[in-house]
């Protein structure tokens, strides 16, 4: 059997959970829904079931949620065969050109340049060499740089190029090293705590921006620094604190010439050239991102410089360009126009009322919503738990939406 092709047993629990998934689906519509529901509040409650059945068993893949819910969304509403009064299903395929897949896109753009340029090695080295021998500042370094790395590339990516440029080093202390526990530890956490601090560092932090766009009240990229930078730094330095508590109390100095053996520096001049090419593009966009209340272009216009300037230098092939991670946009598309269709059928507005008609005081509102977000996140994607809670939230609190979908989008990365 190839190595690809999926277990028979394997194939057979998911197909059972999405059989269980479909039935869990039909029945709670069946039980849920009131005389007064029309044919699209129907179906898309179904599909808000089934989806979320889906992506809790993970029976396929969650992009391919996704697709399902674009294409149920354009056959259930856009159709008389499937209703009696159809609908222009482009506001469900139109979320593959928002704003916020753009945006994402330009990150991933970044990222990749990056990456392949070694410019994330040379990071690294340079951390290194300021922090000198003591385990408790390498630590802290590591992290440092790994919560600034993910602001702008994936958490998966960052925490995975952080732990093979320091393989040298943990291969050296060996896997019952206290101070292997807790870099292995540390960046990870690190890595999901930074993605907090820009609307590109994860994908929550753009479905909340895409949120807010299609809510009237935009915001624009340095004020999301300025609600999520502040947690991001405050989580991973305690979650630092902590980790020097339990493994580093008598930790000696160490020598680090395991890490002079890394091959991974800048040969010639064309690789040269490119770094700069990249470090210019970066530093033009990130510039234009923080000074956006002056020009007024948008994240997602910015974001057009890298999608456009890499490929044309030749920095990104086709062949890394398709290495990306589509699937995530493909996620975050489907998930948006399940929050549109929550919208637009009234079923946001229906159970936001109710749940609002029980009079809590806003704080507590912001509590729980924060918590289930957290809670939700530990067992489904964080991106398909901030596509359901943020139009929700925002429903039932419409006097505080921003207030809202930071917070949701922000306790997604918590889990």
């Amino acid at each position: 059997m190839a190595s690809h092709e999926m277990n028979p047993g394997l194939r057979n629990r998911k197909l059972a959970k999405f059989i269980l998934s479909l039935l869990l689906a039909i029945g709670v519509t069946w039980l849920v829904r009131e005389p007064s529901f029309t044919e699209a509040q129907i179906y898309v409650l179904f599909l808000l079931v089934f989806s979320v059945g889906l992506w809790l068993t993970e029976a396929v893949p969650p992009f391919s949620v996704g697709l399902l819910i674009i294409a149920f969304l354009v056959y259930t509403l856009g159709y008389e065969k499937f209703t009696t009064n159809p609908v222009d299903v482009r506001i469900y395929t139109n979320t593959f050109s928002s704003s916020v897949i753009w945006l994402m896109l330009g990150g991933f753009f970044l990222a990749s340049a990056m990456t392949k340029t070694k410019l994330d090695i040379d990071l690294i080295k340079i951390t290194l060499k300021v922090c000198g021998t003591n385990p408790k500042w390498i630590l802290f370094g590591m992290m440092s740089i790994t919560m600034i790395a993910s602001m702008l590339i994936s958490n998966t990516a960052t925490t995975a190029m952080v732990v093979a440029a320091l393989m040298p080093l943990l291969l050296k202390l060996g896997k019952k090293s206290p101070v292997s526990k807790a870099l292995i530890l540390g960046i990870p956490i690190a890595a999901t705590t930074g993605g907090m601090g820009t609307m590109i560092g994860s994908p929550p932090n753009a479905i909340a921006a895409g949120a807010l766009v299609s809510a009237g009240k935009p915001i624009d990229f340095i004020n999301w620094i300025l609600y999520g930078l502040p947690v991001a730094v405050a989580l991973t330095f305690l979650a630092w604190w902590v980790l020097v508590k339990i493994f580093m109390k008598n930790v000696e100095p160490m020598s680090l010439n395991a890490l002079t053996t890394d091959k991974s520096s800048a040969a010639d001049d064309g690789s040269s050239l490119q770094r700069w090419t990249v470090i210019i593009v970066l530093s033009v966009t990130l510039l234009l991102w923080l000074t956006s209340p002056v020009h007024n272009l948008s994240a997602a216009a910015v974001a057009a410089i890298p999608l456009v300037l890499f490929p044309l230098t030749q920095i990104l092939s086709g062949e890394d360009i398709r290495a990306m991670g589509w699937d995530t946009l493909l996620l975050v598309a489907g998930g948006l126009s399940l929050g549109t269709a929550l919208q637009h059928t009234g079923l946001l507005d229906l159970y936001a009322g109710r749940i609002a008609g029980l009079e809590m005081p806003n704080l507590v509102f912001f509590f729980l919503l924060a918590y289930a977000t957290m809670l939700f996140s530990n067992i489904m994607s964080n991106t398909a738990t901030s596509t359901v809670l943020i139009p929700l939230g925002m429903t039932i609190l419409p006097n505080n939406q921003i207030e809202v979908a930071m917070i949701i989008g922000l306790s997604a990365s918590t889990a």
